[in-house]
């Protein structure tokens, strides 16, 4: 894999990870299991960031480890595999407290501010 599908993948994880955030700004724990399109929306987002950091190459990951290459692949697998045992404590966790952090990380490392 090239270093442009690598930046491709990269953006793709920042774009998905900032709208996850965003449409979780000013919203509560408890609007997941009341709001259902706020729920899949958020399942979906979370699962996209972890399908793209797997679609980095090795060497890609290795080149940045400063990012949770391990933690947020194994989200993605446990929001697909486990698609009907999500714990939506750990996604708003994930999206309140994870999240924001790897976005400062990958706009670092793409260079957007």
């Amino acid at each position: 894999m090239s270093r442009h599908e690598d930046a491709v993948r990269l953006g793709h994880m920042l774009d998905h990870a900032l709208e996850a955030v965003q449409m979780g700004a000013g919203r509560s724990r408890a609007d997941l299991d009341s709001d259902r399109m706020l729920n899949l929306a958020l399942v979906r987002l979370v699962e996209i960031v972890g399908e793209a950091a797997n679609r980095v190459s090795k060497r890609g990951q290795t080149d940045r480890p400063e990012i949770p290459w391990r933690e947020i692949i194994g989200m993605r697998n446990r929001i697909v595999h486990g698609y009907d045992e999500v714990n939506f404590d750990i996604l708003w966790a994930v999206i309140r407290d994870d999240l924001p952090p790897l976005i400062e990380k990958l706009r670092a490392t793409l260079g957007r501010a």
